[in-house]
């Protein structure tokens, strides 16, 4: 079939799969966010019946260590754990970072990206702003509050700095509706806050120092699989050239060595992946975050993604099941902290970068956002689960205090009722794709 022709019955699909016209801007969201909600939710009330009627069992499984080894100093950063926990957050959640970086990399690269013509700055200075209004309140209540006799002082400030985009996506299209941009900006806003706190939790909460020369390799897969086969996508005419270029085997074996390379950094392993996308082939028009368009799309970039969303909907269960055990007898000052800092640090952090901050230097509203929309988009940002379970256990003691602190992420979970009543008292209408 003629390239013309393909293109053009490319762009009636995902007309169609917009539900619009082609000259709206508006796009149906792929329903593999959904599932990835349900998947989470799954996991996590299948791990709190179970820790609560039978913890012993519970943490026999989550915690039974099938090999634990220190490789030579210089050789690879800490130690290697093998527990089916740290298997499925730091290896299998490689795969779900690597879909929210695709998004993200192609929202703002991409022509017509949903914060390309946007002001995509104001959405960072958003999300940094929530995330140092967050870890303050941390520290001045926990000064306030004596938590437990284990905590280190000033310890622990990385909890709130995350939020959880799955959890997110499915209170704000519940909130906004799929077609409003404030989806777009919370999306944006969440997964620039978790990308932030893993790096974070790298940087400064890894047992042991850094192998930063070890970011070589993935530096050098990135590099050299874009010299040797991406590049051809783009300079190249010959059909063959082209052909080779989009063949998924070469970017399979640079993501595994760039895995190993992040792993062997000391850095978070579920970040390996994320080097490579800016070196694979994509497309040159964006339909939206996680837009159902895509679904049509035979770059590599795109093909990787669907490939990967089955296999993450096993991969959020195991999390939610390994990770999302509540016990619900766990409340301390801890959990009170941390919804502190949830729900009143963050979307006051929030608002203060978008209506104080912003204007003073020049930028607009995050997204052209009126200001009772910020005011839901920081509410719904103040609820997470995903990356802060992994800031809880790299950040604080073990035992009760990490209890009573997952137990105050379950109940920030309570911001969806809070959400919906707001919008309701704001007047918000919702917008469908």
């Amino acid at each position: 079939m003629p390239r013309a022709l393909q293109c053009a019955r490319l762009r009636r699909k995902a007309n169609a799969a917009r539900g619009r016209n082609p000259g709206h801007m508006m796009y149906r969201v792929s329903k593999s966010m959904q599932h990835f909600a349900v998947s989470l939710l799954a996991g996590i009330a299948v791990a709190t019946l179970w820790v609560n009627a039978s913890p012993g069992s519970y943490y026999d499984l989550t915690e039974w260590r099938a090999m634990e080894t220190a490789l030579p100093g210089g050789l690879w950063s800490g130690e290697v754990r093998l527990t089916l926990g740290a298997v499925v957050s730091d290896g299998l959640m490689a795969l779900f970072l690597f879909i929210l970086g695709k998004e993200f990399w192609e929202s703002i690269t991409q022509e017509r990206g949903p914060l390309r013509e946007r002001n995509f700055t104001g959405t960072l200075l958003v999300s940094a702003g929530g995330m140092i209004g967050a870890a303050l309140v941390w520290l001045v209540l926990s000064s306030l509050f004596q938590t437990a006799q284990e905590a280190e002082r000033f310890g622990g400030w990385g909890v709130p700095l995350g939020s959880d985009v799955v959890l997110c996506y499915f209170v704000g299209r519940l909130v906004f509706g799929a077609g409003h941009p404030a989806l777009h900006v919370l999306l944006m806003a969440v997964i620039t806050m978790d990308f932030a706190t893993l790096l974070i939790l790298g940087l400064f909460f890894t047992p042991g120092s850094l192998a930063l020369i070890w970011l070589v390799l993935p530096l050098g897969a990135a590099f050299g699989v874009w010299v040797l086969v991406a590049r051809r996508a783009a300079v190249t005419h010959r059909e063959t050239d082209r052909r080779r270029a989009f063949h998924l085997w070469p970017y399979l074996i640079a993501g595994g060595v760039s895995f190993v390379g992040v792993a062997a950094s000391g850095l978070p392993p579920a970040l390996g992946l994320l080097p490579i996308i800016p070196a694979m082939p994509r497309a040159d028009h964006a339909f939206g975050l996680f837009a159902e368009a895509e679904e049509f799309l035979s770059d590599p970039l795109n093909r990787l993604e669907h490939l990967a969303a089955r296999p993450v909907m096993v991969v959020l269960f195991l999390f939610g099941l390994t990770h999302g055990g509540i016990d619900l007898s766990a409340a301390a000052p801890t959990t009170v902290i941390l919804l502190g800092a949830m729900w009143l640090g963050k979307p006051a952090g929030m608002l203060a970068a978008g209506w104080l901050v912003a204007p003073r230097l020049g930028l607009r509203s995050p997204g052209g956002l009126h200001r009772r929309d910020l005011v839901l988009v920081a509410g719904i940002a103040g609820m997470g689960f995903t990356l802060p379970v992994l800031a809880v256990e790299a950040t604080l003691p073990g035992g009760a205090m990490q209890e009573a602190a997952r137990l105050g992420l379950a109940i920030s979970l309570c911001a969806v009722p809070m959400a919906l009543v707001l919008r309701y008292r704001l007047g918000l209408k919702q917008r469908r794709s």
